[in-house]
């Protein structure tokens, strides 16, 4: 039997699925040992009001059964099904002010912590290092983001959630699509990487997938790649394309661009006309494409966790209590080669602060990776050297920029 030990558990950052499954098998593992873990609401924001005094620190204990519920359903277990987070979660960044950092390092020995469990993004990694440093707590990370842009890991919380939920909207999109000849331009979260828009744009059968990896501005060129796409399965007989755009795509000249989905549709739009407008006979039809933009927004945070995203959180879960229990501190947990195993947190911030200092995505998709393979293979568009003729691809973008002008 092991020392009894006091756990800390939070969750910061953005939210998404599988974060409760996390907090149950860390309460399960450690309770089977015989310790206690506390809830911290709120990041570490609960641990500057447990400092302030705003929480009675026995209602903070966690139990393995979840909630109370009444009646027959007394004892279910229901946590690994719940989307979102029981313990609530805050993205404020670094805490600027030292009387707060201050609060927040003694809150955690107010409550007389062995080590604190994070489940957080690269950013909110980040910051409770900072702070973990500063009070020299013992600290385990556990990686959760959709991004999936967590360094050393192949997979994070809540990724597979969110590409099952994009997945689903690409297939109900693709029959509005196909019963009004529309191209759907889906625009996906992903930030600086495009781990979400790549996997969810294979299994929901686009024609179109930019990724900010593969192609990193909307160039006249990329557009009418696309466009050549679009004609050409126009001349099969397919009228309507699905296109799949992850957020950190950015336009024309490298800004960065709000609602890049909708900036897409008006491009392909109008770029679809001017090509009509060469007088090329392969592009006879395109002065007919009609475009629609759909943001998908925050619902790609939400929904129940796929069985996958629960097995990972269990699996994360435990190897995190394994770690406090060897003592092995300052590590992420994370999945490699289908296995779980920890890096040093040390390492793993260095390379995220160095990515941010340089605008870079710490956990970019790599361009030779099997999937953007599998969807050349499959004859997706993800950026491929251009094919139109030279004397084409001029006319059209000389049209398009005498007579087009996008708001």
């Amino acid at each position: 039997m092991t020392t009894p030990k006091r756990i800390g558990i939070l969750t910061s950052g953005g939210d998404c699925p599988g974060l409760n499954a996390v907090i149950r098998a860390v309460v399960k593992c450690a309770n089977r040992r015989g310790w206690d873990v506390y809830g911290i609401p709120y990041g570490t924001d609960g641990l500057m009001h447990i400092a302030e005094g705003r929480y009675d620190l026995k209602s903070l204990l966690l139990r393995d059964h979840g909630y109370d519920l009444p009646g027959i359903l007394q004892g279910i277990d229901v946590l690994q099904f719940l989307s979102g987070s029981i313990l609530g979660s805050l993205s404020k960044g670094h805490p600027e002010d030292p009387a707060v950092a201050a609060k927040i390092i003694e809150g955690y020995r107010l409550l007389g912590l062995d080590a604190l469990i994070a489940i957080g993004g690269d950013g909110s990694l980040d910051i409770i290092y900072e702070l973990a440093q500063k009070g020299r707590w013992n600290l385990i990370g556990i990686p959760k983001t959709i991004d999936n842009d967590v360094p050393f890991t192949e997979k994070s919380i809540g990724f597979d959630t969110a590409v099952q939920t994009v997945t689903t909207a690409l297939y109900d999109l693709t029959f509005t699509a196909a019963s009004h000849d529309r191209v759907m331009v889906v625009e996906v979260m992903g930030r600086d990487a495009g781990h979400l828009a790549l996997h969810s744009g294979i299994a929901g059968g686009a024609d179109v997938i930019l990724i900010p990896e593969l192609v990193s501005e909307l160039s006249p060129t990329v557009v009418n790649q696309i466009c050549q796409k679009i004609a050409e399965m126009r001349r099969r007989g397919r009228k309507f394309a699905l296109l799949v755009i992850a957020e950190g795509v950015r336009g024309e000249g490298g800004e960065r661009i709000k609602l890049v989905g909708d900036y897409l549709a008006k491009l392909v739009a109008n770029r679809s006309g001017a090509l009509c407008q060469t007088g090329d006979h392969n592009f006879c039809e395109m002065d007919q494409v009609e475009t629609r933009a759909t943001v998908l927004g925050h619902i790609q945070r939400s929904g129940t966790p796929t069985a996958s995203d629960r097995l990972l959180a269990s699996a994360f879960g435990r190897k995190a209590i394994d770690l406090i229990e060897e003592g092995r501190y300052n590590r992420l947990v994370v999945w490699e080669a289908g296995r779980v195993r920890s890096k040093d947190l040390t390492e793993v911030i260095t390379i995220i602060r160095d990515c941010h200092s340089r605008g870079i995505c710490p956990g970019p998709v790599e361009t030779d990776s099997t999937m953007v393979k599998v969807a050349r293979s499959l004859g997706i568009y993800v950026g491929d050297p251009t094919t139109l003729p030279e004397k084409t691809v001029h006319d059209a973008v000389d049209i398009w920029q005498a007579e087009v002008k996008l708001v």
